[in-house]
Order: structure tokens, then C-alpha cells, then sequence
């Protein structure tokens, strides 16, 4: 079999509708839009959330909170989670992403006290909480900012 004898399954296409071509295709005359109005016409129609002239609804709603622009997306990780890594490994934001602890970094990661540091770790990532700077280096491992 070479591609110029390939063809599809028997069945499995058919010939577009073409609309409005006449009374014997079984949509002429109107083609399905009906015999007047505004979306009869070719460009008719409205926009999208009118409502015939009376208020929108998306416009009858008050606003509600506020985004700020300037916040940053900080990632969690405790340092209970630290102990997937062996002894002695450095843990940056490349090995969290490695062992699934991290998907996306976004704006940073900062490691929390929460746990115990059982493993001598470097870990190099953009934030530390006070107690877990501590619990790593009393364990004796290094907490570096990057």
C-alpha cells in the first residue's frame, strides 16, 4: 500500500450541508433564518450579552474585591518535605522541581519551619522563615537566599 491508495474509512465522511441552495436541498428560500427580521439579514444580530436595550445584567451587578497588581505568587514548602532528598544533597528550586514537590516556582519559593530537619541539606531557594533557617542549621545544613 503506498499514500496515494490510501483513503477513508467507507462511511466515515460525508458532503458538507450547503444551506439556502434552493428548494430541493431542503433548506432554500429562508435557509433556516426565517422571513424577516433583523437576524435574517446578512451582518445582523446583536452583541453578545444584549439584552434587547434593557440594562445588561453584567452591568446591574456592583463590582466586588480588588487584585493587586503588585503581589507575588510565593510557593510553600515545609520542612517536612525536605526529607525526600538524601544527606548532603543541595536542594534548589530545579531538585524541588525534580522530586515534585514544585510544578511552578511563580514569583519564588520559601521553605517554612514546620517539621523536623532530620538531614544535612543545602538549601538554596528565594525565602526562609526565621525557624526554618534554624532547624536547618542546627541540623547542619546551610540555608542560602538566592
Amino acid at each position: 500500500m503506498t499514500l496515494g491508495e490510501l483513503r477513508p474509512a467507507k462511511g466515515s465522511t460525508q458532503n458538507r450541508y450547503r444551506r439556502g441552495r434552493g428548494h430541493a436541498s431542503g433548506n432554500g428560500k429562508f435557509a433556516g433564518r426565517g422571513r424577516d427580521g433583523q437576524n435574517s439579514r446578512s451582518g445582523g444580530g446583536t452583541r453578545i450579552a444584549f439584552e434587547g436595550g434593557q440594562f445588561p445584567l453584567f452591568r446591574r451587578l456592583p463590582k466586588r474585591g480588588f487584585k493587586c497588581r503588585n503581589s507575588k505568587q510565593i510557593i510553600h514548602i515545609n520542612l517536612v518535605h525536605l526529607d525526600v532528598f538524601e544527606n548532603g544533597d543541595v536542594v534548589d528550586i530545579a531538585a524541588l522541581k525534580s522530586k515534585g514537590l514544585v510544578s511552578n516556582p511563580r514569583d519564588g519559593v520559601k521553605i517554612l519551619g514546620v517539621g523536623e530537619m532530620t538531614k544535612k541539606l543545602t538549601v538554596k531557594v528565594n525565602y526562609f522563615s526565621q525557624s526554618a533557617k534554624e532547624k536547618i542549621e542546627a541540623a547542619g545544613g546551610k540555608a542560602e537566599v538566592i
